[in-house]
């Protein structure tokens, strides 16, 4: 019997105006980008800022999986009609919306995400503004060539890195939502159902633990803490 296979990523049908993007851009590159809380995960300078988080707060650059509840647009966004308006494009409930920067020699090391998959119930979304060809964007052992304004799906359960050789920056709009029957229709018209919600069987290094836990106490939730203490029982402590 042949097996499954597996969408780690996808394409999605959607072409956003990649001058409209750039141009609100720059109204945001003055903004206070905070540098990512991960500083053993990567080299160089990798920042972001958050344009939806809990409470509005544009402090909260951390990525979430359904834990958290109240999310609303941070009032960077105010300005910013026509990342708005993409960002409504996607009929879901949002769990985070953030532009990331990664700068001029920056690398993101290989990591997992922990249960940030189509097959737990949430997405993440990258529509690229600023990017070039010296960028390099590797998933499951896949580079993949995301042009502005481009719209792509990445399952960052699986080991993804990214590299910056070039000399400007790169930077994404990174949006997780959380499944509903609208991204069930999109998602199922363009690969089988199956492909997406199978769950590989894996095993997460004690560096990804240590990198996950770090991240879920800084969430204030109950489900957030009894996570934490599930990872760190896999870890031994």
């Amino acid at each position: 019997m042949n097996k499954q296979v597996i969408t780690t990523y996808l394409q999605l049908p959607f072409q956003f105006i990649e001058e409209k993007l750039v141009e609100e851009l720059q109204l945001l590159l003055a903004s206070d980008w905070i540098p990512h809380f991960n500083k053993s995960g990567y080299a160089g300078t990798w920042n972001s800022i958050a344009l939806y988080a809990p409470d509005g707060d544009q402090k909260n650059i951390f990525a979430f999986n359904g834990s958290e509840t109240n999310i609303k647009a941070t009032p960077i966004l105010n300005n910013c009609e026509y990342l708005k308006e993409v960002i409504s494009t996607f009929k879901c409930p949002l769990l985070s919306v953030r532009l990331l920067k990664l700068s001029p020699g920056g690398f993101i090391k290989p990591h997992r995400d922990f249960e940030l998959g189509y097959e737990d119930g949430c997405f993440r979304i990258h529509i690229p503004i600023l990017t070039h060809s010296k960028v390099t964007f590797t998933l499951d052992n896949h580079k993949l060539e995301m042009k502005p304004g481009e719209c792509w799906y990445t399952n960052v359960n699986y080991v993804h890195s990214v590299s910056n050789e070039g000399l400007t920056d790169r930077i994404h709009l990174v949006i997780d939502g959380q499944r509903n029957d609208w991204s069930d229709d999109l998602f199922f018209s363009m690969v089988p159902r199956e492909s997406l919600l199978q769950k590989e069987q894996q095993a997460y290094d004690p560096e990804t633990l240590k990198r996950m836990i770090l991240e879920l106490e800084n969430h204030s939730s109950v489900g957030a803490q009894d996570l934490i203490q599930e990872l760190k029982r896999q870890l031994g402590e």
